[in-house]
């Protein structure tokens, strides 16, 4: 594998070779060989991708280029051809490279359709994602290849074939535990007590552990497990295993010296997974014992599974309830490594480069060998841990650096003689928090089965054995709610009693977090970073700040990196306790109660590296970086120091547990102290950018903080929400049902309108309303199937246990809001797909109504619908709204009111400027009035807009732009981030003014 260093260096010569070259029929295949092999570093890359295979259309065509393993369909053309315009066919059709593209995608087998489209013409790549058909390609040229080359790396990143394995092998594991696990739970006496399922749980992990144990040589003899159960019946194995699970506690010299021979053979395992505690076994069955002899022993090999993997499916199979009402959400290894590689991977590869491309060897030596002290010394916290899957990444992550380091060390030979331990790498280096304690329990056994496996690839390197049993490395996982415990010390309780000690005196403190005076441990010249320490103490000398203990045995921990994957729980779906948590951990600050769960982690996070040099990243759900939460969390944080080293802006986080549980997130990266490295915003695996500062709606753009307010920033009509009923449906009805109605009640055709939500309006499918407040009670009690339903809506208003809404049952014909303009007004969906790139606004007359789910703006002029579904407002939305999934909500308080209305501080939107914004308005409407029979969300996907639409569109942005003074470059969508970036430096100056239009 080549370093991204070389990888640069090969691009660049590459774009110096091919610029101002390409003739499709002579050069295309050399081209892909010279990418793939110098520049991707694919060994061999004349095997990794084939040419001209032939596909039978109406006529035999090639397709230019296919790579099997990566499924990448690529079509080549010369350099003079445009890559989006269409090029007659040799059969006189004509169509863009794409389309030709999905033609031959189309005639080939299922298994080998591509994953992507990659059309080229030697200056250009345009890549298609056919995972997201609809969606605009990706756009990369030869001339930015030497800082965009890793936006290729889809062409080569096959998937490692020996993780899918792994990933086969955990999630086969996982169902055995999942057969297990129910088999015995039936033998239990008390299947819902607790402490069962605390039992159970705890025998399922010493089961596996056993599995593991045999399969991957740890107990000394292949199968050595299962000859010993098989020496039983189902009667007693109950009994073996207790006795078992005695001898594997017990140090050799103090077992039974008349112990059978079969019991003496195991070795003594240590570390307290079989700690003399009572753990309830049930009684065996032959059920039981057939499936843990023949499924779990004999027809399984427990040696090939993930750790990382694993940890989560084994937890998810034992444990789906707590997982699913804690918030928290399995992680893929790859989306683990979107953390873990910007946090410190990246730069500690990055770093190996270096010194591995030393030329002096003493000095290469030496840098090598503090290179491994350095991984050594460096301290992870997870403080949501679950299963530990971030922690045992890390760790295996570390374990191969080591490995790599060990193997330059010695000049890339695979021997280094006789020594004891080559390995400094310590799981002892990795602690965690996690509230459930059989997570506690899994987290721990992954770390020691990660360790085992990444033993066993070092005795491949040293050439000798290296002794695993008794376990040696404690894993620091303690079990609590993280919000409750001193990080640093990883105790239950927030008062602690640490005793220190200099030359001549003892020193006591209560609480490390709250004293004031700061001992610094001397930096070491190479390793690890500054430690810090509260005390009250002066002139106290530290030789290891990290092995210090308070008087109950306590470590007091200064990390190099917290990170993790916090529970998931939005501000409306937290318990009682969760709720009290965010108050403890915020204080009554405003809007406490918005906040998600998670923030609780951050806030905590930046406390407790305060004054240290410690990063921190956690996986978010994405609405903290959305909407009003990012005034409330984000302003709180900056202004305790916080800083945004990178962050990975909304992306769906899939999970590797069998229910494929997802949501959508964001990942952060922080310190307190600033960094002059630059900083990193990732939008997907093939786009990122270099960020000047990354704010907390993770724009590359100023701290600003666009809060909830009631009224328009600007001179501008007012927006309100829509009629809210609540009335238990029974106001509302779809056609057929409006039209029984009225055969039934012909009387009540004159008080039916049409009702439009977001759906119904984007759609064009209204529902229809019974709208009640205007009849007179004369006329609605002759209406006796009218008089039913308000008799409905006045009981189901006085079952709520809302008191407002059982007051308004005494007016059961009105809706708790009303708002009916007596004129045109503009409507915005309060919900629209991220796919879009406008949402779609427009007008509503009179005579119809709309629910809550759309905003309006009644008074509202072409003018001001001018702006609205512009680019400049669509980009704002963007930024500032909250999301529902990764769909837009758009927001009166947060969106509309704070809005920078173009005329104000250096703009000037003369009347020219807006009469001509008026005109491209209308012609929006008058495009989309040329198909009648197209819904607005016709209308508005990104394959069928029509042509004239969109034109309409791009010159209504021309025009709007004008009227801000922006330049008009900034239209083009990969510089929205500047947009924005100017529409925040607009609000900064006009926010606590209230402007004139």
């Amino acid at each position: 594998m080549i370093s991204e260093k070389q990888q640069r260096a090969a691009a660049k010569k590459f774009v110096e070779d091919w610029t101002g070259k390409g003739y499709e029929k002579g050069e295309s295949q050399k081209f892909w060989i010279q990418l793939l092999r110098d520049v991707l570093g694919v060994a061999n890359p004349e095997h990794h991708i084939s040419f001209e295979d032939r596909v039978k259309l109406d006529h035999t065509s090639f397709i230019d280029g296919y790579i099997a393993s990566t499924k990448v369909l690529i079509e080549q053309k010369s350099i003079d051809k445009d890559l989006r315009a269409p090029i007659r066919q040799s059969d006189g059709n004509f169509c863009t490279p794409f389309q030709q593209a999905k033609r031959y995608s189309a005639e080939l087998p299922y298994s080998k359709r591509p994953r992507w489209v990659v059309t080229c013409n030697f200056k250009s790549f345009l890549v298609y994602d056919m995972e997201q058909p609809r969606n605009e390609p990706v756009e990369i040229l030869l001339k930015d290849l030497e800082k965009e080359f890793y936006r290729l790396s889809f062409l080569a990143d096959t998937e490692d074939e020996h993780l899918k394995k792994e990933m086969e092998v955990s999630f086969k594991a996982g169902e055995i535990v999942g057969l297990l696990y129910d088999a015995l739970l039936e033998e239990y006496h008390d299947k819902t007590n607790p402490e069962t399922l605390k039992s159970i749980n705890i025998l399922c992990v010493r089961l596996v552990f056993c599995l593991y144990a045999e399969d991957a040589g740890i107990f000394g003899k292949h199968d050595m497990f299962l000859d010993y159960l098989r020496k039983f019946d189902a009667g007693r194995m109950r009994k073996a295993l207790i006795e078992l699970f005695d001898v594997l506690d017990t140090k050799i010299e103090d077992r039974d010296p008349y112990l059978e021979d079969y019991l003496k053979a195991f070795p003594y395992v240590n570390g307290g997974l079989f700690a003399k505690r009572y753990v309830e076994i049930p009684q065996f069955t032959d059920k039981i014992r057939t499936l843990l002899l023949e499924k779990a022993s004999a027809g399984f090999d427990w040696s090939e599974i993930s750790p990382t993997i694993f940890g989560a499916v084994f937890e998810s199979t034992l444990n789906p309830d707590t997982r699913r009402k804690g918030g928290m959400h399995y992680t893929s290894i790859e989306n683990i490594h979107k953390l873990i590689d910007p946090l410190f991977l990246d730069d500690l590869r990055d770093e190996f480069d270096t010194i591995t491309s030393e030329k002096v060897e003493r000095q290469r030596q030496r840098k090598l060998e503090a290179f491994q002290n350095k991984l050594a010394s460096l301290t992870f916290l997870d403080p949501a841990c679950g299963s530990g899957n971030f922690l045992t990444e890390t760790y295996i992550s570390l374990r191969k650096l080591e490995n790599k380091t060990l193997v330059e060390m010695n000049n890339g030979q695979i021997t280094l003689g006789a020594i004891d331990n080559p390995i400094k790498v310590s799981i002892h280096q990795f602690y965690g928090i996690e509230i459930n304690d059989f997570a506690v329990t899994v987290a721990k056994t992954a770390l020691w089965i990660a360790e085992s496996q990444m033993i066993a690839e070092t005795e491949k390197i040293v050439q000798h054995d290296i002794e695993f049993l008794p376990l040696k490395s404690y894993a620091n996982i303690a079990e609590g709610n993280a919000l409750h415990i001193n990080w640093n010390t990883l105790r239950a309780d927030s008062q602690i009693d640490v005793i220190y000690t200099d030359k001549l005196n003892i020193y006591q403190t209560d609480d490390l977090e709250e004293n004031s005076m700061t001992v610094s441990e001397p930096e070491p010249q190479y390793g690890k970073r500054q430690s810090e320490l509260n005390v009250v103490a002066k002139n106290v000398e530290f030789k290891d700040i990290n092995k210090l203990k308070d008087n109950t045995g306590t470590q007091y921990v200064t990390y190099d990196y917290i990170m993790g994957n916090p529970p998931f729980v939005g501000a409306r779906n937290m318990s009682k306790e969760q709720k009290e948590d965010v108050v403890r951990i915020f204080g009554n600050i405003k809007n406490v109660g918005n906040l998600d769960y998670v923030s609780c982690w951050y806030k905590k996070a930046v406390g407790v590296i305060q004054g240290k040099h410690t990063k921190a990243a956690f996986v978010s759900s994405n609405s903290i970086s959305q909407g009003e939460q990012v005034s409330i969390l984000w302003k709180n944080l900056f202004n305790e120091g916080a800083h945004i080293d990178f962050a990975w802006r909304t992306f769906r986080w899939d999970s590797e547990s069998e229910s494929k549980a997802h949501v959508h997130c964001v990942i952060i990266g922080f310190r307190v102290s600033d960094s002059e490295k630059p900083k990193t915003l990732f939008f997907d695996e093939q786009h990122k950018e270099t960020a000047n500062n990354i704010n907390g709606y993770l724009f590359d753009g100023p701290n600003v903080f666009v809060e909830s307010r009631t009224t328009p920033l600007c001179d501008v009509p007012h927006i309100g929400i829509g009629n809210k009923p609540i009335d238990g449906g029974n106001y509302l009805f779809s056609e057929n049902e409006m039209k029984e109605f009225i055969k039934k009640e012909p009387v009540s055709e004159k008080y039916f309108f049409k009702w439009y939500g977001s759906d119904e309006f984007i759609n064009q499918c209204p529902r229809y309303c019974l709208w009640l407040g205007d009849c007179t009670p004369a006329e609605l009690r002759r209406m006796s199937e009218c008089m039913k339903r308000v008799k409905a809506v006045h009981d189901f208003r006085l079952a709520s246990k809302s008191l407002p809404t059982q007051k308004l049952a005494e007016r059961p014909t009105r809706f708790h809001v009303e708002n009916m303009p007596d004129s045109n007004y503009i409507v915005i969906p309060e919900t629209s797909s991220e796919r879009r790139k406008y949402i779609p606004i427009g007008f509503l007359t009179p005579n119809v109504l709309c629910s809550n789910a759309l905003r309006l703006i009644p008074d509202a002029t072409l003018y001001h619908f001018g702006i609205l579904t512009s680019s400049v407002h669509m980009a704002w939305m963007r930024a500032v709204c909250g999301r529902l999934e990764s769909r837009y909500r758009y927001s009166k308080d947060i969106v509309y009111n704070n809005f920078p209305w173009p005329g104000f501080v250096e703009t000037m939107c003369t009347s020219s400027l807006q009469t001509e914004i008026e005109k491209t308005a209308q012609k929006i409407l008058d495009a989309r009035a040329k198909y009648p029979d197209s819904s607005l969300a016709d209308l508005y996907d990104e394959l069928t807009m029509p042509h004239e639409l969109r034109k309409a569109h791009q010159d209504n942005d021309r025009a709007v732009m004008a009227a801000y003074g922006f330049d008009q470059k900034l239209l083009k969508d990969n510089e929205e981030q500047r947009l924005v970036a100017e529409l925040f430096n607009l609000y900064q100056k006009m926010s606590g003014k209230r402007v004139k239009s």
